[in-house]
């Protein structure tokens, strides 16, 4: 359905999306003169040692007692007993009747306190900003008492800013405004369209049966056939073109950069996906497409992330969470329909298998220019996305630099991390392989073919993780000894040389990538200490919530830790239904390409199963290194995947030899016979 098209739809309904609009801003406006604005005031408490820390405190056993030494510890209990029942009810009878948080200031690692009163009244709000922090310090001297610490080695506090001003608010109170708009524009938008969907059934109905009385061979008149000649007009929009604006807002716009108040979700690329679902429910209403057959697993995969993941978001609206915890599921949801959106377009709006297989080449060729960007970053130690400004996008990671490790710069290219980066190229990787070896293309040049694989898997390296290298095995282990013994041979020789030409050209950067997994198989790395850490840390959120976790996207580092798993979140945030969907959805992607390399006839689409198969076995393993679907343009590229494995499946199986049975022993006219493929479209 082109644009054309749906705006006829939405001027014949005109009675429909009209009214919609027109209450959607009587709410909002409503909503904007009842509403009161809030008021936010703050201020931040410092922990000092005692005064007695020149001394050798004695041995209280009890990390309260943290004289002379770190006082994190001792800043994350008070944190910990100032957002407790107890001290609620306490404040609530000083006067503190407004929500309130505490937690680490932001961007520190030292024991600072940010204390925040966030109300309506704003004499009032000040006012309970100085109670909460004066109420910090006693509530610290009564725990250092209940400890049985001398007061000559009390942890003291320092107000290090004094209460503010109470600011109004403003942000949230436009949020809900917008929030109603959005709302009733996107009701109007889909009841026009089942309207239309209505009243054209209705009318085919009436149609039909007006035909039979009109004579054989007769052309179309009336509005029907005037309809039917404007239909024929205006530029044909498909999925894979919707698609491809998805991907190049994706990969060359930096996913750091965001909408205002959307957090790491609000990139251009998701909002488009978004925009992209509307088409996809106005094409199907208007009947104009429907899901190709045997494309349903992975839609019934996302189904199965749905449910867990609104059960999570009704979990964490019954535990009294914070604003930011709130304002984390409202994301989460968002997220939730972004990667829907792309799993719907991609298995049920693409109806011929050409215009996927050109969805795939672009999604390769655009990750190739990501690459190249990388290499530039490596060679120049620098970030090219750090010079990239849009106006009214702003950047979701806070103060995000260059990362360095040993004597490299790691390469982000457009992405947020060089762990985003590594883990993209490694699930595009097999299908540069696929397409570089597919016959089809053999007419290409060498460069043009060879070019991407070249690209992309020269840059995993460059960025220096265990990520990166995990993903370049896995792809090698997987996809080598399924090919024939002259191309295995010949593969292997590449790989040796390309090791050698990075020692060569790049001294120093294979030694610090064995060193790196050396360290890492004698748990010697630092960082392989801190997950490790984290592993044991996360059970008692587990604890709490087992079956529904607390919210998809709740689990924010600045209130809690960063995970570096995405397991490990999953568990945190949606509990094991949560780890049991998304493990699924891993093994469907693993299935799809298993199930391709068996139903195909001929080599290039057994070649494409395999492809499909290394990218979900990538997709698997990688996520336990990072919280890859954490990251917009990672999480992006693996549904995309996945759906795109469901629909060659559809394509595959439809085209796959019938079996011969007693009622049909002969193949049919058009099918080759087994062991032959036809010739491939050109």
């Amino acid at each position: 359905m082109s644009i054309r098209e749906m705006g006829a739809v939405l001027r014949r309904r005109w009675y429909v999306i009209v009214p919609a609009v027109l209450l959607s801003l009587l709410a909002a406006l409503h909503l904007y003169r009842s509403v009161p604005v809030a008021y936010q005031s703050q201020s931040s408490v410092a922990l000092l040692d005692s005064t007695a820390n020149s001394q050798l405190p004695p041995a209280f056993g009890n990390p309260i007692s943290n004289a002379g030494g770190s006082l994190v510890v001792t800043a994350d209990v008070l944190i910990r007993t100032l957002s407790g029942a107890d001290a609620a009810r306490d404040l609530h009878s000083l006067g503190v009747t407004d929500p309130y948080t505490v937690g680490f200031a932001a961007n520190t690692s030292g024991p600072l306190l940010t204390l925040t009163v966030t109300g309506t009244d704003r004499a009032k709000v000040l006012e309970e900003t100085n109670t909460l922090t004066a109420f910090a310090g006693e509530q610290l001297n009564a725990l250092q008492a209940a400890a049985q610490v001398q007061p000559g080695y009390f942890v003291q506090t320092a107000q290090v800013v004094l209460p503010q001003t109470p600011v109004p608010q403003l942000k949230s109170r436009y949020q809900q405004v917008l929030g109603v708009l959005i709302l009733g524009v996107s009701g109007g938008f889909t009841l026009s369209f089942v309207a239309d969907a209505l009243l054209a059934a209705r009318r085919r109905r009436s149609e039909s049966s007006a035909e039979a009385a009109v004579p054989l061979g007769a052309p179309p008149s009336g509005s029907w056939g005037r309809a039917a000649r404007r239909r024929s007009r205006g530029r044909h929009v498909d999925a894979t073109a919707l698609l491809t604006g998805y991907l190049a807002l994706a990969f060359f716009i930096p996913s750091n950069l965001t909408l205002p108040g959307m957090g790491g979700v609000g990139t251009p690329a998701n909002v488009f996906a978004l925009l992209g679902l509307f088409w996809y429910l106005a094409t199907w209403l208007t009947g104009r497409i429907r899901p190709a057959p045997g494309t349903r697993l992975p839609r019934v995969a996302m189904w199965l992330l749905a449910v867990s993941v609104l059960a999570s978001y009704i979990a964490n609206a019954g535990r009294g969470s914070v604003r930011k915890e709130l304002l984390g599921a409202d994301r989460g949801l968002i997220a939730l329909l972004v990667w829907v959106s792309l799993v719907v377009l991609v298995s049920a709006g693409i109806q011929d298998r050409s215009r996927l297989d050109v969805l795939l080449r672009r999604a390769v060729v655009m990750g190739t220019v990501v690459a190249a960007v990388g290499f530039y970053d490596f060679f120049t130690a620098t970030n090219i996305a750090d010079s990239i400004s849009i106006p009214g996008l702003q950047s979701s990671v806070p103060q995000i630099t260059t990362l360095d490790r040993g004597a490299f710069t790691r390469p982000r290219s457009t992405t947020a991390q060089p762990l985003e980066f590594g883990g993209m190229l490694a699930l595009l990787l097999p299908f540069a392989v696929q397409q570089a070896f597919d016959p089809v293309r053999s007419r290409l040049r060498a460069w043009r073919r060879w070019g991407p694989v070249v690209l992309m898997g020269g840059a995993l390296p460059l960025t220096v993780s265990r990520t990166s290298i995990i993903g370049v095995l896995i792809v090698i282990l997987v996809m080598v000894p399924r090919w024939k013994p002259q191309r295995r041979w010949t593969a292997t020789g590449v790989l040796l040389g390309a090791v050698a030409c990075f020692k060569v050209i790049i001294p120093g950067l294979i030694g610090t990538i064995t060193a790196l997994f050396a360290s890492f198989l004698t748990n010697s790395d630092s960082s392989t200490q801190a997950r490790t850490v984290k592993y044991s840390a996360i059970v008692p959120y587990l604890d709490e919530r087992p079956l529904f976790g607390r919210g998809l996207g709740t689990f924010i580092p600045e209130l809690y830790f960063f995970t570096d798993n995405q397991y490990m979140l999953t568990l945190a945030e949606m509990g094991f239904l949560g780890l049991l969907a998304l493990l699924f959805l891993f093994f469907t992607g693993i299935h799809q390409g298993g199930a391709i390399r068996r139903l195909a006839v001929g080599e290039s689409d057994r070649e494409l199963g395999q492809a499909f198969f290394a990218s979900a076995i990538v997709a698997l393993v990688v996520s336990a290194t990072f919280d890859a679907l954490s990251f917009p343009m990672f999480a992006g590229m693996f549904f995309l995947t996945i759906a795109a494995g469901g629909s060659y499946l559809g394509f595959i199986r439809r085209a796959a030899p019938k079996p011969r049975s007693v009622e049909f022993p002969c193949l049919p006219a058009d099918q080759p016979p087994l062991g032959l493929s036809p010739a491939p479209a050109r």
